[in-house]
């Protein structure tokens, strides 16, 4: 009781800085996935298309929260001004330009899909049938949505008009850094929707496939069977938030990472160009195993080692779910404050690595090689120096937003994790 008297007057006097996105967001999507992921297991839709489905179930409760409850469309971070429409007459010349802006980037898109050979095999076979199914919806939509959103919009000359207007040739000074921005803010869309969108029916038919009572009846499989629920919440929540990157849900991007530091750091955890795959330079694998061959013949240890993964895994999957419609690598959309992020600044990357240390425990190999054990260990050290240089590219982007800054003083003051950290350094916490 005394405890809570002394820290009641502290978090009144330094309030945590408000959330770009708010938790019933993130409940909203999780309720809708939830309904269907139900719904799925009892009539047995396992398929492809019942993952696409499981997309719906989430993004749709989101975009209703979002409009209904917290209204992001009236947030002049939009930069939509709904009260006062332009007419269609002093918009229409600002409009055409901006569609061959953005039919312009479509087709670049496109002319990469068909050059990219990794993108006609293994997962994005899927993904790619999936993009070309939409886009002749896409490019049909993208007439009435730039038209109603330019007459309505504070700066229609964005970095989609200045790249229409220096295609077109048009007679007007041209903003470069918009155009680069765009190019970049698409750029990051192209590269990871069809990741997650070919990654997206193996987990979801494991998930509906899965032996519920096979699971129940071993630590092991139920540990696994969490993480699986984890990790389709993840890449649903991930999947949604490439996809609606959209001004009137305030889901926009406002910039890509500007920085080649952060595209670098973060192109090499994922295809085709990814360090840590089976064979690769920072494959940590060879002569190593897992946790359930390292705890085999201890219920006590398999079990207690499955809840920490799990327990990892579930705050993985809750730093994508408090994004919202938000999340997307290498974007800044908007500062999250609430959630996991109120313990750490990067929440995703530290339970990740923590989960792939205590998953294999590099220093244990079954060849008894000290050399494996201390070359798996220092490349694995090598990977979570990956995501500590992936963390500081983006806290270096989103430090030229001052609402990151406060938020990132605030935490220094009163996040855990950096709190901790600070002791550690023998700095003193403030």
């Amino acid at each position: 009781m005394h405890q809570a008297a002394t820290l009641t007057p502290r978090a009144a006097a330094d309030p945590r800085p408000a959330s770009a996105v708010s938790a019933g967001t993130g409940i909203a999507g999780l309720v809708g996935m939830a309904l269907w992921l139900g719904f799925a297991r009892w009539r047995g839709l396992d398929g492809p298309y019942g993952a696409l489905v499981n997309l719906l179930a989430c993004g749709v409760p989101m975009i209703l929260w979002s409009l209904l409850v917290d209204k992001v469309h009236r947030n002049a971070s939009t930069g939509l001004d709904w009260a006062n429409p332009r007419p269609w007459r002093e918009t229409i010349d600002t409009s055409l330009t901006r569609l061959a802006g953005l039919w312009i980037t479509f087709a670049g898109i496109a002319l990469i899909y068909f050059v990219g050979r990794f993108y006609h095999s293994g997962i994005y076979v899927f993904a790619i049938d999936c993009i070309e199914t939409a886009a002749p919806w896409l490019f049909l939509a993208s007439i009435p949505y730039v038209f109603l959103t330019d007459r309505i919009a504070t700066n229609p000359r964005d970095g989609t008009w200045q790249l229409g207007a220096w295609a077109l040739g048009l007679n007007e000074p041209i903003d470069r850094e918009a155009i680069a921005n765009h190019l970049r803010s698409w750029g990051v869309k192209a590269f990871f929707l069809p990741f997650m969108l070919g990654v997206l029916p193996g987990g979801y038919g494991q998930l509906i496939r899965l032996d519920l009572a096979q699971a129940l009846a071993d630590p092991v499989a139920l540990a696994m069977a969490l993480i699986t629920l984890m990790f389709v919440v993840d890449v649903g929540f991930a999947t949604v938030g490439y996809i609606l990157t959209l001004r009137p849900l305030d889901a926009h991007i406002r910039t890509a990472n500007p920085y080649a530091s952060g595209w670098v750091a973060a192109l090499i955890c994922y295809p085709p160009f990814i360090l840590m795959s089976a064979g690769g330079p920072l494959d940590y694998h060879p002569g190593s195993g897992e946790w359930t061959g390292w705890f085999a013949g201890h219920p006590l240890l398999l079990s207690l080692v499955g809840a920490a993964l799990v327990a990892l895994t579930l705050v993985y999957a809750w730093a994508t779910v408090a994004f919202g419609l938000r999340f997307s690598n290498l974007t800044h959309r908007g500062i999250i404050t609430h959630g996991p992020y109120r313990w750490t600044r990067h929440p995703a990357y530290l339970s990740k690595n923590l989960f792939w240390w205590l998953s294999t425990i590099p220093i244990l190999t079954t060849t008894d090689s000290l050399g494996d054990a201390a070359r798996n260990t220092i490349l694995l050290g090598l990977v979570s120096g990956v995501y500590y240089w992936r963390g500081k590219t983006e806290e270096r982007h989103l430090g030229a937003d001052p609402a990151y800054r406060a938020y990132s003083d605030w935490m220094e003051r009163n996040a855990p994790v950096p709190r901790f950290l600070a002791f550690v350094r023998g700095k003193q916490a403030s």
